[in-house]
This record gives C-alpha cells, structure tokens and sequence, in this order.
C-alpha cells in the first residue's frame, strides 16, 4: 500500500514560506544580476558552445599533512586565537590526532573549458573540487579549516562556513552541522549553535569504526568500515548555492583489507587497483549552468531544484581521460544540486560496455555485481566501479554516458527511448559525459608470487562482510514524512529549527526509521552520524546494489522506506535532510539529538 499524507500536518502560511524563501535568496539575487545579461534574466541561459574532450580530467594526489598547528589545537575552543567557540571535541583522548592538515577555504580562479576564460569560484584551497584527503583508520587527524571568503563578496551564496563530512562516523561538533557557520568577519556573526565567531574551526575526525563501545578491542567493527567520503559546505539556508559555486570535496578511508595497495602481502587485503591519482580515481560529477558569456548562473528563485545546462567531471566540461590497459577503480560522486544520473559505458557506437559494480554510498558490497551495465545516482549518492581496459585495443574509446531524462528538480522522469545508431544497432544515445581514450599498456610489475604483470590487482568474489541487522536493538519506530507545503519544503510538515530537536535517540540503541514521499517529488534522504540498512522499499527487499549500508535513501514519488540504524559512541545534534540542496535549504530538514 502507498503512503498516504498525514491529516494532522500543521499549515504553513503563504507570508511563511515567502519568509523562508527571502532569507535563502538574498544574496542570489545580486549573483543574477552580475552573472547575468538583462535578457536571460528571466529563463535559463542556454550556455556557450563548448566542445567536447578537449580538457583533460583533472586528477589529485593526496593533499599533505602539515607537521604541526600554530595556534596548537585544543580539546577546548582555542576562542582566544581565533577559533569559532564550539563545542569541546569529544573523546579526543580516545583518538588523538596522529596527522595535521590545514584547509583554507577561499576564492580562486577557474576555467571550466578550454575554449572558456577562468572565472572566481569558490574552493577549499581555492581549488574546484577541493583537495582529496587520503586518510587510513587507527590514523585520527585534525583538519584546521579557516574561512578566507571575502566577507564583502558578490553574487550568490553567503561566505560563512560549516563543513560536512558527508558520511564520516564522527562527534557532533566536527560533523559541520548547518547552524555551527563562523566567519572572520565579527559583523557577519555566527551560527546560532556557536558560542563565539571565529576565523577558523578545528575538526576532529577520529577514523574509528562504528561501534567503539562495543568492539574497543578492536578499534570498533571493521564490517562498518566507510570507503568513498566527500566533504561539502553546510552553511543553513546556503548550502545549495555555497556548494554549487565550488565548495565540496574527496575524503578516501583506507584500513587493512580496502588497505588501497594492490600489492599488500597482507592475505585480508582486497587488492583492489589502487593508487590514488594513477589507477584509483575519484569522479565528481555535476550540472552547472552557464550564461552566453560562459559565466556560471544560478537561479536562487527556483526552490524546485537547480539544473544546469553542461556536464562538468572534475571541474571540466566532458573531458577526456587516458587510460593503460588494465583494471582501474572509478568513485562515482554525484555532486549535482538536484540532478539525478543514470550512468552507462558504452563504446562509440553507443553499445553498453559491462564493468564490475563494487560499492555503493562509498561502502564496500558484501560481493561485487559483475557485469553491470549501469549505475543509479541521485544527489550525494556514490558508487565505486572497476573497468578493466585490458580487453580494449590501443585507440579505443569509451565514454560514461548519462541516459536519464530530467528536466526540472522533481527528478527523474524515466530513461531514453531506444533508438537506432549508424550502423543499425538498437542503441540509447544519452549525453556523454567524458571519454575514456586507451593509449598504452601498463607496465610491467613484479607481482606477489615473484613474476612480472602488467595488472597486480584483482576484484575477489568477497569484499567487506556486512554486519547482522539485530532486530532485538529496536527500540523505537518513527516515522518521517516528506512534503510540500505552500510552497516550502517540509518534514513531517515542520520546518526546520537549527535550535531544536524533533527527535532525542539513546546512544547505543537502535531504531527503525519509515521515510515516506508525498507527491511528485524525488527526495534523496540523508541522515547524519550513522549508516543503516535498508529493511524494505514499498513493501519489498531492497534491489542488489542497495543491500549494503548506505547513507542516503531515495525516496521516489509515494514511496516508502524502512530503514534500520544505530547511535553509537557519541552524543549532540545531528541532522536529517533532502539532498536535493535547494530542498534542504528551504526547511526539508530536521535537527535529532542523540543523548547518552
């Protein structure tokens, strides 16, 4: 049976939802008339002509420690150096830092395409996307974040911060909760979750497998352990525009068997390909919107959901990629604001190429899928794969190809017809989002049992086992439910209070959460702190690629999910939302405390 809308849902009144709309949409309105010409103000642009595969795919190394932090960090806020008054970091004793990173998050200059002049975008290290963090469990680390926006700034999104470390099992203070933002600025304030404005704020991320508390030994539970992260801005009210203007990046965890060696001795270990920056690969896929003279439009008007008119992987428009023949791990991100994907390799004819499906929400599968064909992305959603190029000719190209039809932020709504291609085939054209070109073999290796190979990694038939759903945990059923309300975005019709909980969880226990759809609308739901287990999808087991634990559920139109998830080991406020992020910051969210 369907959902059916609650009756007892309180009204919001127009002069609200108007209320909700201006505060989100203010400082956009300035990005319109900057960005834009006067004619194209009132529709989307169309965007210059930007050939394809001219750039090549920007691909990251791991950013580096620094040795030390001056001011040194403290379990309390440093206030009095300048940092923003949070919360004091939890259990830090538990965890102390091994490694020290700095992060400064401020404007930069980018070129989406060759053919495109640079333009300022807003980075974590000024760069688009930001710096990939290689992190490893048993390593805690200290990521110093200092905000170096232009308090003064111009066009859309506000230049106060709070980073999200999108699915990292962490402390509430350094989670990047929407109303801890700081800036530099004392005028600009702060978050009403601060107690004092600052220049910077010191995450602490403790690498530790959930559930510490009960498997200490061990460090937690390896089968918990997260693979694919990436890190966003989280600003309330901002978080769509301040992300789409640049503001997210990679954060890869490695422990002993996803140890990201393909030639570790190690018998846990996977040896998956490996080697960030060379044969694994992080992929941020993202629509944006560009005016006639190239310039990036945003429409803060729009509190459907936010398209784009180009594809950009990496930060470029459809680039291009050279690959050596053997087996390579891509981490799919879909970092768009509202647009979901339906992601084929095919070859240039537009024949679907099959590849190897190994994780979802960044999460190893108990068991690879073999010979898949595609993978379903909504916003937030990652999936890692393995393409084996060794099977390719030298001058082969392939290309991901999207063949999901949206055309407005209710969602998807279906995939391409099929049609014919030149030579007859029955084929589905989609939009080619970057081209894979083979151009060389792999050198050779001295592999583990002393011979030489131009591929030491594999994909075994085991991943990551997953851990017991224990129904007896259950303590509690709640039940949220995902609407519209005169025109504001609400969750179990409420809008968003970053002051209050609507929820108060026992550390240590478990519930089962039933997320429910209203109308047209797709909702990817993430909710903070922990992973769960999908239990049913409208009554029924979930498909093979979600059995796994995830961290953002989708709600398609009238649907109903059940998921089952632990609090463990720490305690504070955490957060529930849309991730199509213009819902979010029109009040789809709510705040749930977690207690001891």
């Amino acid at each position: 049976m369907m959902p059916t809308k609650s009756a007892d849902s309180p009204k919001i009144s127009r002069r609200m939802s108007l209320q909700i709309g201006a505060a989100s949409t203010a400082a956009g309105f300035i990005a319109v008339k900057e960005f834009t010409a006067p004619a194209e103000a009132k529709d989307p642009p169309r965007g210059p002509t930007t050939p394809a595969f001219m750039d090549p795919l920007p691909v990251y190394t791991a950013k580096q420690p620094v040795g030390s932090l001056s001011p040194e960090s403290t379990e309390i806020p440093n206030v009095g150096n300048g940092e923003c008054g949070r919360e004091p970091h939890q259990r830090r004793s538990n965890w102390p830092a091994q490694k020290f990173y700095t992060l400064r998050t401020r404007e930069g200059w980018h070129s989406f395409h060759k053919q495109l002049a640079a333009q300022k975008i807003w980075g974590y290290d000024g760069i688009l996307p930001g710096p990939t963090f290689v992190a490893r469990y048993g390593e805690p680390v200290i990521v110093r974040n200092y905000n170096e926006l232009p308090s003064n700034s111009f066009g859309f999104g506000s230049p106060e911060i709070s980073t999200h470390l999108h699915n990292l099992h962490c402390a509430s203070e350094s989670d990047g909760y929407a109303g801890d933002w700081y800036s530099a600025d004392p005028l600009k304030g702060k978050g009403d979750t601060l107690t004092a404005p600052g220049g910077y704020k010191d995450h602490h991320y403790p690498n530790c497998y959930a559930g510490y508390d009960a498997y200490e030994p061990t460090g937690g539970d390896p089968r918990e352990a997260l693979g694919t992260l990436w890190y966003h801005d989280h600003r309330e009210h901002h978080t769509a525009p301040n992300c789409y203007r640049g503001l997210t990046g990679f954060y890869l965890l490695f422990d002993e068997i996803d140890s990201g060696n393909e030639l570790d001795p190690n018998p846990k270990a996977l040896r998956l390909p490996s080697g960030v920056g060379r044969y694994d690969i992080p992929l941020h896929i993202q629509d944006i919107a560009l005016d006639a003279s190239g310039y990036l439009f945003y429409d803060p008007f729009d509190n459907k959901g936010f398209l784009g008119n180009k594809f950009c992987v990496n930060g470029k428009i459809q680039p291009y990629f050279r690959v050596e023949k053997r087996k390579y791990r891509f981490r799919l991100l879909d970092a768009s604001l509202a647009r979901f994907y339906e992601l084929y390799m095919t070859d240039a004819s537009g024949v679907n190429q099959s590849f190897t499906y190994i994780a979802n929400d960044g999460n190893l599968l108990p068991e690879p899928i073999l010979n898949a064909q595609k993978v379903q992305l909504a916003p937030s959603e990652r999936a890692d794969i393995v393409i084996d190029f060794s099977q390719y000719p030298i001058g082969t190209q392939l290309f991901l190809v999207n063949r999901l039809v949206q055309t407005d932020g209710r969602g998807p709504e279906g995939p391409l017809t099929n049609v014919r291609n030149a030579s007859g085939l029955l084929t589905r054209a989609g939009t080619q989002l970057m081209r894979f070109e083979v151009t060389s073999e792999a050198p050779q290796v001295k592999g583990l049992d002393g011979n030489y190979t131009s591929d030491p990694s594999r994909v075994p038939a085991t991943l990551r086992e997953l851990p017991p759903i224990t129904m007896s945990e259950v303590v509690k059923t709640r039940t949220f439910e995902f609407d519209k309300v005169n025109e504001v975005w609400t969750v179990n019709g409420k809008l968003f209070d970053v002051t209050k909980a609507i929820a108060t969880v026992k550390r240590g226990t478990a519930e089962i959460w039933k997320l429910i759809g209203h109308g047209s609308w797709h909702h990817p739901v993430h909710i903070h702190m922990e992973e769960g287990r999908i239990l049913t999808r409208n009554g029924k087991p979930p498909p093979a690629h979600e059995i796994g634990r995830k961290d953002v559920y989708v709600l398609a139109p009238d649907e109903e999910v059940r998921v089952f998830i632990r609090f463990r080991d720490f305690t504070g406020k955490y957060m529930m939302h849309c991730h199509n992020l213009t819902h979010e910051d029109h009040a789809m969210m709510i705040r749930f405390d977690v207690e001891a």
